[in-house]
């Protein structure tokens, strides 16, 4: 018989097929993105912050590489999954001998592939257009490494969670789509963090994209940038200890919540 990890290789392939193969996949994870760099960093992108010499297309492009993270993970499962469970896709799966974790597997395949993709794009899009400075220190790809990591983890084990929210597969972007966008709007993505309204910084605190704007400014940005951070620092240590403990809050809220049917069926 195969195993786990051979049936779950194949979900991978199937999965990446779907995924790519989604229109609404494709404007949510590529084509928005892209998008939003363009108009906010035509319209915005001379301005040098705050006196330093970091412009605000810099700043702008990290945040948006955290909200690929965002992207990939929490909106893209939040948004299938849903769809999958009304349509049967769920319900037949689960009464075939392949393991749960097989299905899991191909899910976090597509999204580390999808981030990997669109990460490329971003940061191609923000060095040819915007002179987005592209670390050269190793230090900075192994901050990007683990940011990106526990990230991906943290997102992608909500977005299994949060799966259950949306009743209706068709309605599932509608519920899904505007909480992505306040919490890029509140997490200091589309403006200087430090010039969000407290109670609006204090908010944004308590969820991942904060944290990870933050470390991604860090690895972008140089360290002068630091002073347009509130503490005046970046804080990678706290940084990586909030992305784990939603970590694990995500796989305790993900084993809780997941279901393979519909609410109000077997």
């Amino acid at each position: 018989m195969p195993t786990a990890w051979r049936i779950g290789r194949g979900r991978i392939s199937l999965e990446l097929r779907q995924f790519f193969r989604d229109r609404e996949s494709a404007v949510f994870n590529f084509a928005l993105p892209v998008l939003l760099l363009i108009v906010f960093g035509s319209v915005f992108g001379g301005q040098d912050l705050g006196g330093t010499d970091v412009s605000f297309a810099q700043y702008f492009v990290a945040g948006m590489i955290a909200s690929g993270i965002l992207y990939t993970s929490f909106q893209n499962l939040a948004i299938s999954i849903p769809i999958e469970r009304e349509d049967g896709t769920l319900k037949r799966l689960r009464g075939t001998p392949m393991p749960k974790s097989s299905y899991f597997m191909g899910k976090v395949g597509t999204v580390v592939v999808a981030y990997v993709a669109q990460i490329i794009v971003l940061i191609t899009v923000g060095r040819v257009f915007y002179g987005l400075a592209i670390p050269t220190e190793l230090s900075a790809w192994v901050t990007f490494a683990w940011l990106s990591a526990l990230g991906l983890i943290a997102c992608t084990l909500l977005g299994i969670a949060y799966s259950v929210v949306p009743r209706q597969g068709k309605g599932a972007s509608a519920v899904v789509a505007p909480v992505v966008l306040v919490l890029q709007f509140i997490s200091g993505v589309f403006f200087i963090f430090s010039d969000l309204p407290t109670w609006m910084q204090n908010l944004a605190s308590v969820f991942p994209l904060k944290w990870l704007a933050q470390g991604m400014r860090s690895v972008f940005l140089p360290e002068s940038a630091a002073a347009l951070e509130v503490s005046g620092s970046f804080q990678l240590p706290l940084v990586a200890l909030v992305l784990s403990a939603w970590c694990i809050g995500g796989a305790i809220a993900a084993v809780v919540f997941f279901r393979w049917s519909p609410r109000g069926t077997n």
